[in-house]
């Protein structure tokens, strides 16, 4: 199903065909795409089905699990308590937390800030302990029929912080939980109710809560997972980090929400934040590298040809979402998907990247394949580059990659590999060459139907390499000293 009202001058069907051809890479069950410009819902897709045994089509009022763009929503909440004067974003977290601790591993840390927290450098673990490996979801859930946790009996004696806040980035769905309850304990409500509130209320999106509510229950899609068979159904579980990832929403309700992000807090309902609050979210918090664009508070940066962009994307059993902004063109693009397994692969991040570049009249990203390659620097940017301490820090990039990368020379290529004993993980790809810059690559990741990637090695004043930058995530990897090339 397409819809094209407020079209004017769109062109449905160029973007039709980007969205069809990226569902021949990536199957879904079914698949809600949106186009927000000029402050509406100017163009929507809808393809497959919510429910596979009902055939219930997808529709604008389909509700899936947005999961991560959650975080986008808590720090908004956080974000308006900071304008109230309630919450001070340097100072620390444990400042405004009442239902647990947060545990350093060494006595002598600075603290972890409500900054760190929103920027992912808060030394926070990822999942709570070693058993959570096992589990499917990491810890993150449990079965809808069974009710969740208290947050207090859910950390236990505290939360972990591995290591020293604001030296490291690692993705943290427990420091967006920490973030949730200060939200609760700030403003003495539950995070459902104040987001219903102060975020969705105000905005116009009565499909959407952080519960699964009879606001949400009815539409809500089915999800699913592709294997031998075909599609089967996921279990349906609860989420018990909901400020990290427990949102239930709409294209409709999410259209109004993006509509306000690209149009500095308000939309035609009303206002979240203030338009300088908003552009403060949207600068660099958190850039390891000035050649990549960084992380904002809680958004993901980016660029499109010359084109500012910010998002999030979104994974859970079943589900798969992307949230991809334009701001600076008033243009947003949203794709939801009811099909995923637990991993970064499938259709909504193809979509949306592919969309924008249509909406915005750029051609294809591609790697360049002209520029010379440079051997004499070779030498020095081969060796190994690991993670580093905290194994449950960042245990997802682990488990595929190992403890870190590998530059090496194959074919007479420049490669980067995980060291992960897994052939398609030590194949590895190679690093393109751009102009200008020695130090400088690109990913060329059109096999996964995405625009390519950023990699950047550091040096010491010295001219030392000491560490690679990657612009997939501002994740940052040290070279290991000594290591042999």
């Amino acid at each position: 199903m397409v819809t094209t009202d407020h079209l004017d001058t769109l062109d449905a069907a160029d973007l039709a065909t980007r969205v069809d051809a990226v569902l021949n890479r990536w199957p879904t069950a079914g698949l809600a795409v949106g186009v927000v410009r000029e402050g509406s819902l100017a163009w929507f897709h809808g393809h497959g089905v919510a429910d596979v045994a009902s055939g219930t089509p997808v529709t604008e009022d389909t509700v899936f699990r947005v999961a991560s763009i959650t975080k986008t929503a808590t720090a908004i909440a956080v974000m308006q308590l900071r304008d109230r004067g309630l919450v001070d974003l340097d100072a620390p977290a444990e400042r405004y937390l009442r239902a647990y601790r947060l545990v350093p591993a060494r006595s002598g840390w600075r603290p972890a800030t409500v900054r760190h927290l929103l920027t992912h450098t808060a030394g926070v673990r990822a999942v709570r302990t070693p058993a959570d490996l096992l589990r499917p979801d990491m810890g993150w859930g449990t079965t809808k029929h069974r009710p969740a946790s208290s947050p207090a009996d859910y950390y236990g004696r505290g939360l972990r912080v591995d290591v020293e806040p604001g030296t490291r980035w690692a993705y943290s769905n427990h420091g967006y939980a920490v973030l949730g309850q200060i939200v609760e304990d700030v403003a003495r409500t539950s995070l459902a109710i104040y987001l219903r509130e102060h975020v969705f209320g105000p905005l116009g999106m009565p499909s959407t809560d952080l519960d699964r509510s009879d606001r949400v229950r009815s539409h809500l899609a089915t999800g699913y997972e592709i294997g031998r068979r075909g599609l089967k159904a996921v279990a349906d579980r609860e989420i018990v980090t909901a400020g990290a990832s427990g949102i239930f929403s709409t294209i409709r309700d999410m259209a109004r929400y993006a509509a306000a992000l690209v149009n500095g807090g308000r939309n035609d309902h009303g206002r979240v934040l203030a338009a300088d609050t908003l552009a403060e979210m949207f600068a660099p918090h958190h850039q390891p590298d000035p050649r990549l664009p960084g992380l904002g508070l809680s958004f993901f940066r980016g660029e499109v040809g010359d084109h500012r962009t910010v998002g999030h994307d979104g994974i859970w059993q079943g589900f798969r979402s992307d949230m991809l902004l334009a701001p600076d063109d008033g243009l947003g693009v949203l794709a939801f998907a009811n099909t995923s397994h637990f991993d970064p692969r499938g259709a909504p991040t193809p979509v949306t990247q592919t969309l924008l570049r249509g909406l915005l009249g750029l051609p294809d990203d591609m790697v360049r394949t002209d520029v010379p390659q440079r051997p004499q620097v070779w030498r020095e940017l081969c060796g190994r580059y690991s993670f580093g301490p905290g194994a449950l820090l960042d245990p997802q990039p682990r488990l595929f990659l190992g403890t870190g990368v590998e530059v090496l020379v194959r074919d007479d290529r420049l490669v980067i590999r995980g060291r992960m004993p897994i052939p398609a993980v030590r194949r590895g790809l190679r690093l393109h060459p751009v102009p200008h810059d020695p130090d400088l690559f690109r990913l060329d990741l059109a096999g996964l139907a995405l625009d390519p990637v950023p990699v950047a090695f550091a040096r010491r004043p010295g001219a030392e390499v000491t560490a690679l930058h990657t612009g997939l995530l501002p994740m940052s990897l040290t070279k290991n000293s000594g290591a042999r090339p």
